[in-house]
């Protein structure tokens, strides 16, 4: 059966593909620091099966990162103490994975787009 893909905006490949992975990684990262399930799950406001899910890779496992973000994912992980350093060690990584390319790239492949797609073509960023 050939299934043909959607076309998707790049803000649906993020919400459904890139946050869910982030925090996969943030999750991964953080139990390998030593913290526990619970520690993890607070400090991501998700649920610890969540987390568990994350950790075994049976969630958010669809795409995977370049080396490079994986870095700046994994010193990200190290400086979420609270809230507000979630939402801005997100927003950073968002931000460096549109404006790396790596956002086309993950568009590209799981994403119905037109041949030529360009970032100034779609106004991405």
């Amino acid at each position: 059966m050939n299934i043909q893909k959607q076309l998707l905006q790049p803000q649906e490949i993020e919400v459904f593909y890139v946050i869910p992975t982030i925090r996969s990684y943030f999750a991964k990262y953080m139990k390998e620091q030593g913290k526990s399930q619970k520690e993890i799950s607070q400090l991501l406001h998700i649920r610890e099966s969540t987390v568990s899910n994350y950790v075994n890779s049976k969630r958010a496992a669809k795409i995977e990162f370049s080396e490079n973000i994986r870095k700046e994912v994994k010193n990200s992980s190290e400086r979420i103490k609270d809230k507000w350093d979630l939402l801005r060690e997100t927003q950073r990584l968002l931000s460096l994975i549109r404006y790396s390319n790596e956002l086309c790239s993950i568009h590209k492949k799981l994403a119905n787009i037109p041949d030529g797609c360009t970032l100034e073509k779609t106004g991405c960023i």
